[in-house]
């Protein structure tokens, strides 16, 4: 992508908005900022050795041509895998119309994430002047976060500060790709390995037999989890376990005839979430996992052991090896039936 005026929008530094945004952005922004856009401007090309012995501590300004002092340095031959300047600008970012976007009408452009970068246009990598928004950044990272916090503070956030990510300090850019044209971690198809960087034991679950089909990416973390923050356990898009998941298993909601107590309860009593080596993501295999609440007495049976299984001392009890407790009760979530109390029908 080539550095033209007309092609990445200049913002017009004399307009009344542009300098109603940037006295609001200085109030709001960790960096030192000039009010007034018009003595805000960057030194010419000419002067940047002026520029270059300039105090350290002189507060920082926002550059007089917007984004096209960036590309200068930041242009197609400076693409990675998380920065790609033609993606930059297919992004909700660089939209136009909508006037909260940095690109929009009397944007800060780059710097309304970035801060002033005038400084760092002339003085580069070597004095951080700039919230480059990298792992490696010496700003915290609540500062780090705020230019986003500051724009996107609809409903799925609402529980940001209350959320396990904020409070373990894990920044926006650890997730997102903000300049590239597909955010990976809001894909399906790749949402899963950007959640896995952290989430290791979670990774292993979903390698196991029996999962919910995330390598597949029909399923994702989002579809039950609410990464930007919630008053729930595990950060749940809904208000219990089971109503997370009853939004895929709506047969199993109910309201049923005969209920199986569990069942009501909580759904992770019997099932492991993420995966299990067992059928049905169970946590254990039955009649084990039955025995657990279930006991002998009153009931035509005996207490099944490991004993039973193949090469545990006997031939193998055929409910240990074949179905256990489900081979007669098999409407193990509830029935609806007459007769079926004993879950049976």
């Amino acid at each position: 992508m080539r550095r033209s005026t007309d092609r990445h929008f200049l913002m017009g530094a004399g307009s009344a908005r542009a300098a109603a945004l940037l006295l609001i952005t200085s109030m709001l922004s960790p960096w030192p900022v000039s009010a007034d856009p018009e003595v805000s401007a960057e030194p010419e090309l000419e002067d940047a050795t002026a520029a270059n012995t300039t105090d350290a501590a002189t507060p920082s300004e926002y550059s007089k041509k917007g984004a096209d002092t960036c590309l200068k340095c930041h242009d197609d031959e400076a693409d990675t895998l998380t920065f790609s300047t033609a993606g930059l600008f297919k992004t909700a970012h660089a939209r136009q119309t909508n006037e909260r976007a940095p690109f929009g009408s009397g944007g800060l452009q780059c710097e309304a994430c970035h801060g002033p970068a005038a400084k760092h246009a002339f003085k580069g990598k070597a004095l951080e002047t700039i919230n480059s928004q990298k792992p490696n950044s010496k700003l915290p990272v609540a500062l780090r976060n705020e230019p986003c916090l500051t724009c996107h503070q609809d409903q799925p956030r609402l529980a940001w500060h209350v959320g396990a990510h904020d409070r373990d300090e894990v920044a926006c850019a650890d997730c997102h790709q903000m300049h590239v044209q597909r955010d990976p971690v809001r894909a399906k198809q790749t949402q899963a390995e950007v959640c896995f960087r952290c989430h290791k034991e979670q990774r292993g679950a979903f390698q196991q037999a029996s999962a919910h089909a995330g390598r597949s990416g029909r399923v994702t973390c989002s579809d039950c989890h609410n990464a930007h923050g919630s008053v729930t356990e595990a950060m749940l898009i809904k208000p219990t376990v089971n109503q997370t998941c009853f939004t895929c298993h709506a047969e199993k909601r109910g309201p049923l005839l005969w209920e199986h107590a569990p069942v009501a309860e909580d759904c992770s009593l019997c099932h492991s979430s993420h995966g299990s080596v067992h059928t049905a993501m169970l946590n254990k295999s039955p009649p084990l996992l039955c025995q657990q609440c279930h006991s002998q007495a009153g009931h035509p049976s005996v207490p099944y052991t490991a004993s039973g299984l193949p090469g545990g001392g006997g031939g193998g009890s055929v409910f240990l090896v074949a179905g256990g407790c489900a081979n007669c009760h098999t409407q193990v979530h509830g029935s609806n039936h007459p007769a079926g109390a004993k879950l049976m029908r």
